[in-house]
């Protein structure tokens, strides 16, 4: 038998395991009345509307997403640390700060 008979074939190897990403859960400080509160005030006082880029709260969800992170020492229910957001300038806003506390975080 040659050397090729005596190798492994990788066709016959099981494929890896994959990840799976833990399914996300809001604190629960986010189900609270005093935030659900907090937030339609927000939402009567400022308009139904995403205050990036304009989008009517009609056709998008929006959030009450904290300007400075609560992790970051952002005010919990303070009105000028939080802006109405939909869901993409959430998501892009969201993963900026989480970006730049890793990069923190490394040095």
């Amino acid at each position: 038998m040659g050397l090729l008979g005596r190798m492994p074939s990788k066709l016959n190897a099981p494929a890896p395991a994959k990840l799976k990403a833990m399914p996300k859960r809001a604190d629960g400080f986010y189900q609270s009345a005093a935030w659900r509160d907090l937030v339609r005030d927000i939402k009567a006082q400022r308009g139904n509307f995403c205050e990036d880029c304009g989008a009517d709260g009609k056709t998008r969800r929006l959030f009450g997403d904290h300007v400075i992170e609560v992790k970051d020492g952002g005010a919990l229910l303070d009105p000028e640390n939080i802006r109405l957001r939909c869901s993409p300038c959430h998501g892009r806003k969201t993963a900026r700060v989480r970006a730049d506390r890793a990069v923190r975080a490394g040095r």
